[in-house]
C-alpha cells in the first residue's frame, strides 16, 4: 500500500545578500528552516536587475558538502582550484563534491538584464567528508525530459523516473533531483525511499493552495508539484 507523504512545513524565503553582495531568496539555512538533512542551503538568485547580482562570488572554499548550481536564464562562469572552468545557461547544471576542500568562483552573466538559477547545498555523510573534490557540469541537451501519463513535464538532473535517469552520477547520497513543470489540471508523484527527505520549492505558479517561492519540507512520500524537487 503506498502512503502519500503529509506536508510538515512550509517556509516563506528570506532576502539575504552573499558573496561579493548578490541578492538571493534563501529558503533553507534559516531560523525557520535550519536544514532538511541532507540538505543544508536553498538559494534562489532570479533578477531583473543585473546590479543585484555582477558582484558575483569571488574565489572562496566548501569543504565536507555538494554544490548543485542549476539554471533558468542567463549564464554563470565556474572556475576551480582543481582546473575546471566553463560557462552553464538555461537547463544546465554544475555539481560539485567539495569533498576534502576545493576552492571556487561563480561570476554570473545576466542574459537581457536577467539571471534566474538556483543552488542547493547537500551535506555529504561522514565517510565521504575527505574524499577528493570533484566537478560534474551537463549542459540543457544533455538532461533527458518525458512528459508523464498525468500531463507533468519533468526534466532529470538526478536520479530516475520513470526509467529516465539524469546525467549526473557519481554522487555520494544519491539524490533526485527534478524540474517538474504542470500545465492546469495536471499532476505529478514521486516514489521515494522511506528514508528519503523531501524538498520542493514552488517557483512559478500555484499548486495546491501554495504560491510561487513556497518552499516545503516532507519527511512521508508523493509530491504534488509545479517546481524543483530533490529527495
Amino acid at each position: 500500500m503506498t502512503e502519500v507523504r503529509s506536508i510538515l512545513r512550509v517556509v516563506d524565503p528570506q532576502t539575504v545578500r552573499e558573496g561579493a553582495g548578490v541578492k538571493l531568496r534563501r529558503s533553507i539555512a534559516l531560523p525557520t528552516l535550519d536544514n532538511v538533512d541532507p540538505f543544508l542551503l536553498l538559494d534562489d538568485f532570479r533578477s531583473n536587475n543585473p546590479a543585484d547580482v555582477l558582484a558575483g562570488f569571488p574565489m572562496h572554499p566548501h569543504r565536507g558538502i555538494e554544490t548543485v548550481t542549476y539554471m533558468l536564464a542567463g549564464n554563470v562562469a565556474h572556475r576551480d582550484s582543481i582546473g575546471n572552468a566553463g560557462v552553464i545557461g538555461p537547463g544546465a547544471v554544475q555539481w560539485m563534491t567539495a569533498g576534502r576542500g576545493i576552492l571556487h568562483e561563480e561570476m554570473p552573466q545576466p542574459v537581457a538584464g536577467i539571471l534566474e538559477g538556483f543552488q542547493l547545498w547537500v551535506n555529504l555523510p561522514a565517510a565521504a567528508k575527505m574524499i577528493p573534490p570533484r566537478y560534474q557540469e551537463f549542459y540543457a541537451e544533455e538532461i533527458p525530459e518525458l512528459v508523464t501519463l498525468a500531463g507533468a513535464r519533468v526534466r532529470v538532473v538526478a536520479g530516475q523516473v520513470e526509467g529516465l535517469r539524469g546525467p549526473v552520477t557519481e554522487i555520494e547520497i544519491q539524490p533526485t533531483y527534478l524540474d517538474v513543470s504542470l500545465p492546469a489540471g495536471a499532476s505529478f508523484s514521486l516514489a521515494t525511499p522511506e528514508d528519503h527527505a523531501v524538498l520542493l520549492y514552488l517557483f512559478e505558479g500555484e499548486a495546491e493552495g501554495l504560491t510561487t517561492d513556497d518552499v516545503l519540507k516532507e519527511v512521508l512520500e508523493q509530491v504534488p508539484t509545479q517546481a524543483q524537487a530533490a529527495a
